[in-house]
């Protein structure tokens, strides 16, 4: 059976404006088989998925078909369309979905949403704003 005719397993929002996070989603659609939907925070329906622009904007997001607003967010939502896939990847997504490595996940994923104008693929447009220093 081919992934376009079954159901989506659910959504992952990513930003589309990012180079490095558009590099990933390419890497992504060559090598791993998903059933899920791939967008750009920027092009998805959002109030549909009951997701907002601060969270596309933040962080990738997941939204199971069938849910409205997002199960998981960062290594959660990683995790979750990793498991959409086949064997090797589910297995991956398996562990990465459990607690106590998703929570060394979080800071590494943090970093790399920090850093990844500097990553390869990032561009400048890629940085993330840092809140302003109060003066």
């Amino acid at each position: 059976m081919t992934t376009a005719t079954r159901e989506p397993a659910g959504t992952f929002v990513y930003d589309g404006d990012c180079a490095f996070c558009t590099m990933c989603v390419r890497f992504i659609e060559r090598r791993i088989p998903t059933t899920a939907t791939v967008v750009p925070w920027q092009w998805a329906d959002l109030p549909t998925l009951g997701l907002t622009r601060e969270q596309g904007g933040t962080a990738v997001q997941w939204v199971p078909t069938g849910t409205v607003g997002s199960a998981g967010a960062g290594p959660v939502a990683v995790a979750a369309l990793l498991r959409t896939s086949n064997l090797p990847w589910r297995a991956a997504g398996t562990v990465l979905g459990l607690r106590p490595v998703t929570a060394l996940a979080w800071p590494v994923y943090r970093w790399i949403a920090r850093n990844r104008h500097r990553l390869p693929g990032g561009t400048a447009a890629c940085a993330v704003p840092q809140d302003p220093t109060p003066t």
